[in-house]
């Protein structure tokens, strides 16, 4: 479980720093689903990815979990979890390791019944302590704050203030992903302001470096 592999993270540092994971979401669009799952077990290979997140908007229920359980294996393969975007019930259907809700995309007591206890939900919160109380309060796993940089794959998204990941990290254990524009130049930010992960996409699938290089600057740029 996501919010495991950080708590796990934190015992293992040898002194009191908290690290930042990479918490790594799909393109888009995946036309060829073999060649994305070598790209991706690249990637992953790296040791740099701390979870994936399947984010499909537009496509039918039966491709979703065939995608689903292909990269899902590969997650596995290097302990990574895999959380689908929107879809608790594809999300249990493929054994995936948890589900990541909007705040229009279901609650938490449904797809906890759906997913069993030790799954990871994590919710869209926004800008808004609020509704990340209230997501804590319903027994999400995580709270995802953001957008924190203009973003491509969400433009329309409010500007959000890195202050916010400072405040909700001195009064709650419940982690928080940072979400919204974030590539190696301002990632650390967002560490050094309290993200316990970051959330990328376009700034690796789309890397002229390639995803590879793209995420070992990710997770160097963390690293400080």
């Amino acid at each position: 479980m996501l919010w495991q592999v950080y708590f796990l993270w934190i015992l293992s540092m040898p002194d009191d720093s908290e690290p930042c994971g990479l918490y790594l979401i799909t393109p888009k669009t995946i036309d060829n689903v073999g060649a994305f799952a070598a790209s991706l077990d690249g990637v992953l290979a790296t040791g740099a990815v701390a979870c994936v997140q399947l984010r499909l908007k537009e496509i039918d229920d039966d491709h979703l979990q065939n995608i689903g359980k292909k990269l899902l294996g590969v997650c596995h393969k290097y302990d990574v979890p895999m959380l689908v975007n929107d879809r608790a019930d594809i999300a249990a259907a493929i054994d995936a390791d948890g589900v990541h809700l909007g705040q229009k995309d279901g609650d938490v007591a449904a797809a906890r019944s759906l997913l069993g206890a030790n799954k990871d939900i994590g919710i869209t919160c926004h800008g808004s302590k609020d509704l990340a109380f209230t997501a804590g309060d319903q027994g999400a796993n995580y709270v995802a704050f953001g957008a924190f940089f203009p973003s491509s794959t969400k433009p329309e998204a409010e500007i959000v203030e890195p202050s916010l990941l400072t405040a909700w990290d001195e009064i709650t254990e419940i982690p928080s992903v940072a979400i919204g524009g974030i590539n190696h130049g301002n990632c650390k930010t967002l560490a050094d302001a309290g993200a316990h992960f970051v959330a990328v996409c376009a700034a690796v699938w789309q890397a002229e470096e390639g995803a590879v290089a793209a995420v070992e600057k990710i997770r160097a740029a963390l690293d400080g």
